[in-house]
């Protein structure tokens, strides 16, 4: 029994270990952190060349989801409320509406793919229809990929909320399936409808009230300060329990359990987010590993072919058009709707959610399995490996934001709201030139070739030391102008504007200076109001407005998008968007309907022209006799009258030469109504 657990003991380590040295190769070849933990556990699973035996499906379950829970709760907790504000509406949309548009798209090809009954295909698509919160995460915060925030946001936020209606879904069909409860009407349409809002509705609450029930007792308790990340940790799985018991959204409630907790002051958060993260790489590494033990490669060959088909359709079907049609009312751009779309990456959840048919006992339930491995390794390695030059060539990368090496945030008695930052000296630094260092920062530590030096005899900063300031955290911003070298360097006229401006000075002073001119309605506004109008909540570095012959660029903002550098461009640059033949945007579509409008206008426009010298030729006119006749042309003058006219006042007597004219007339007004087109072929004013 000793040596059983002993090696049990020896080859989890082991595992854990191997998965974190591999990832120093992950990082040196580009490959998905995550992709690689999944391989590490093949590799030593039955098919593999470790070969060990593990088939318990239930356990593997268990441990996904204390795992899944661990890291929705850090990844609220590092979500800043400016975050979820900016990009909710959409994130939420696409976490409900487009996890359902995913499942019944993938749902139905798979129907068809593998000739399943419709609950299976549908089972499968909602399987594979959420995206993984663990790989999002870890790409767009480790791997180095620098977005607009509102990009990156909607990304998180949507990866950390789709989870529930994922599982949601999968749970309620292994249910009905299993109940042998297959027939869809009104009647189950209506109950699954309230049992989701009573789950989503029960996991808000309970995440809410959980979230400031854990604020308020490690605020108000006194403990070791080793212990407070144990107690939150553990907190946050109990309100993950205590939720699924009663019946609604755990993963929900501990996601909502952390955005509340990270967004409020709590004792010893800078060590709740070191332990926390700890325990999140632990979490991923471990849910991995154990998935991939799960799997039997040897199987896949018989899914391998309808199985990557399937993956290729979630990946270039079904995700584009449930993102398209979510994003689309939120104005977000063709290339935006692209990336979102391709950031769309399977991971454990699907591999977690599919464990839930074995459980079940269903008859296709290996097969769903195996499907979903084959979807997730796809994902992994056609989406997760090519996120960064797929958003370069979307030209969606910004400049990366200028900060410090290191930033240490202390705990420090009367709640004092101070930080510990260290820099690295650039050359082309303000301080580096001379800049004396703020008063109200105190300089604690300087390191130069690596030996520490007293302030006294360090005398002025030189390029390449490392030094560590004290400071609160209002005043880091200004510390990162004056340290970081890449803020002078990264000013690229091309890229940033030909000249710095004050962001408060008047647009009317800058068009007197410049030559530019000034709408009456902006003179007295400032540059900063005129990007802001025009930029909205979603501004970034290196952003453009055009105004008459200059551009406006922001070179800098703050934490909260506010502007606080801007430069200005003599010469105007028209954005270079790659143009795509799909994903039309909202604006695509409003300016197509305008084409359309302008175009309907100017024909019925024609058309009422028409209509009207038609009329004038068909209108009665009074002849020498004073009878009306109507002839097929304007009235004509006297001078200008037909020769036939002429004929008809020599020989009135004459029945022939009365016949004649009418004759001439019919055949005279049939040419002209066969000539109209041709005439009139050119645009009428």
């Amino acid at each position: 029994m000793l040596e059983t657990l002993n090696l049990v003991i020896l080859i989890s380590a082991g595992l854990v270990a191997v998965s974190v040295f591999t990832s120093l190769v992950s990082f040196r070849i580009g490959a998905p952190l995550l992709l690689v933990f999944l391989l590490v556990g093949i590799a030593a699973g039955e098919d593999g060349p470790g070969g060990i035996a593990f088939s318990d499906a239930r356990a593997a379950y268990f441990i996904g989801s204390i795992a899944l829970a661990i890291i929705l709760f850090d990844s609220g907790f590092r979500t800043r409320m400016g975050t979820l504000k900016l990009a909710a509406a959409p994130a939420l949309v696409l976490a409900t509406v487009g996890v359902g548009l995913t499942a019944g798209l993938v749902g139905a090809a798979a129907h068809y793919l593998f000739g399943w009954p419709w609950t299976d295909g549908l089972l499968l698509g909602a399987i594979v229809g959420s995206t993984d919160a663990a790989a999002v995460f870890f790409l767009l915060r480790v791997g180095g990929v620098h977005l607009r925030e509102m990009i990156s946001a909607t990304l998180e936020v949507e990866s950390g909320s789709n989870d529930p209606m994922a599982i949601f879904l999968t749970m309620t069909l292994v249910g009905l399936i299993t109940a042998g409860t297959v027939d869809v009407d009104a009647g189950l349409g209506a109950d699954l409808a309230k049992e989701l809002v009573l789950q989503m509705g029960l996991g808000l609450v309970a995440g809410l009230a959980g979230g400031y029930a854990i604020v308020q007792i490690v605020n108000r308790i006194g403990l070791e300060p080793a212990l407070y990340p144990i107690v939150v940790l553990a907190l946050a799985l109990a309100l993950f329990g205590a939720t699924s018991l009663a019946g609604g959204s755990g993963f929900l409630a501990a996601y909502v359990a952390g955005i509340l907790c990270g967004n409020v002051r709590i004792r010893q958060q800078p060590a709740l987010k070191n332990f926390q993260g700890g325990m999140t790489w632990l979490g991923q590494i471990g849910m991995f590993v154990t998935l991939g033990l799960l799997a039997t490669p040897s199987q896949f060959g018989e899914v391998a072919l309808p199985g990557l088909s399937l993956a290729l359709i979630l990946i270039f079907v079904a995700r584009p058009v449930a993102v398209w049609l979510c994003l689309m009312p939120f104005g977000f751009t063709r290339s935006e709707i692209a990336f979102v779309s391709w950031v769309g990456l399977r991971g454990a959840v699907s591999i977690l959610l599919a464990i839930l048919p074995l459980v079940g006992g269903l008859p296709n339930a290996q097969e769903i399995f195996n499907v979903t491995f084959l979807i997730v390794l796809t994902s992994l390695i056609l989406q997760g490996w090519t996120i960064r030059p797929i958003a370069k060539r979307l030209k969606l990368t910004v400049p990366p934001r200028i900060g410090p090496v290191e930033r240490i945030e202390l705990e420090l008695p009367g709640g004092q709201d101070h930080e510990l930052v260290g820099y690295t000296v650039n050359q082309a630094s303000a301080v580096a030139r001379g800049e004396r260092i703020p008063r109200w920062a105190r300089p604690v530590l300087i390191l130069r070739d690596g030996r520490p030096l007293r302030l006294q005899k360090a005398g002025k900063p030189q390029p390449g030391d490392r030094m560590y300031i004290l400071a609160t955290g209002r005043q880091v911003p200004v510390l990162d102008s004056l340290f970081a070298g890449a803020a002078a360097e990264g000013h690229d006229p091309a890229l940033f504007g030909d000249f710095a401006l004050d962001p408060d000075a008047r647009l009317a002073d800058l068009g007197a200076i410049y030559g530019f001119r000034v709408e009456k309605a902006d003179a007295e506004r400032s540059v900063r109001e005129v990007l802001a109008r025009e930029l909205g909540d979603d501004i970034e570095p290196a952003d453009r407005v055009a105004y008459g012959d200059i551009d406006l660029v922001v070179r800098d903002i703050d934490d909260d998008h506010g502007i606080t550098a801007v430069g200005l461009a003599v010469e105007h640059v028209e954005p270079d968007e790659p143009v795509l033949p799909f994903f039309f945007s909202r604006q695509d579509i409003a300016g197509a309907a305008r084409s359309i409008a302008r175009r309907v206008k100017r024909r019925r426009g024609r058309a009422k022209v028409m209509a009207r010298r038609k009329a004038s030729y068909d209108k009665p006119v009074p002849d020498d006799h004073g009878d009306t006749a109507r002839i097929a042309g304007p009235t004509p003058a006297p001078a200008a009258r037909p020769e036939s006219e002429a004929r008809t006042r020599e020989a009135p007597d004459n029945p022939a030469s009365q016949e004649k004219p009418a004759e001439a007339e019919a055949e005279t007004g049939a040419g002209r109504d066969q000539e109209e087109p041709d005439i009139y072929r050119g645009p009428l004013s």
